[in-house]
């Protein structure tokens, strides 16, 4: 069970151009595939069509645009991460398996105290 919300995105089914609602705001994410280099980029526009970043290349745990300034863009930050920390990097045989597109925000409603395993031994009860 993930700790963020995380945006849907359908491998299988590229290129992809979605509406999505953030920080009470819809915004246009497209999301492409680069076969050559085993790559993902996103693009990302006002609900007007107007584009404020095109084919940025998404790295795993770097939130996107994370370099450009325009008030635009959400405040939430995006970022592609794998929460069980088993990848490397993001390809097309982990991305939408073990490693998702997140809003960069913890789940109010879960407590990740109570997702992570505790080891007794840990707990200086011998």
């Amino acid at each position: 069970m993930s700790v963020r919300n995380y945006i849907p995105i359908d491998v299988d089914d590229l290129p992809e151009q979605f509406d999505y609602d953030i920080d009470g705001q819809t915004y246009i994410l497209k999301i492409d595939y680069n076969e050559q280099g085993d790559f993902f980029t996103v693009g990302i526009a006002t609900e007007d069509e107007d584009w404020i970043v095109k084919n940025w290349k998404m790295f795993l745990n770097r939130p996107l645009f994370e370099s450009v300034v325009d008030d635009r863009l959400p405040a939430t930050a995006l970022v592609p991460m794998d929460e069980s920390n088993q990848a490397k990097r993001i390809s097309i045989t982990n991305f939408g398996d073990t490693v998702f597109l997140y809003e960069d925000t913890l789940d109010s409603d879960i407590d990740p105290n109570e997702l992570m395993p505790v080891d007794s031994d840990n707990q200086g009860d011998d």
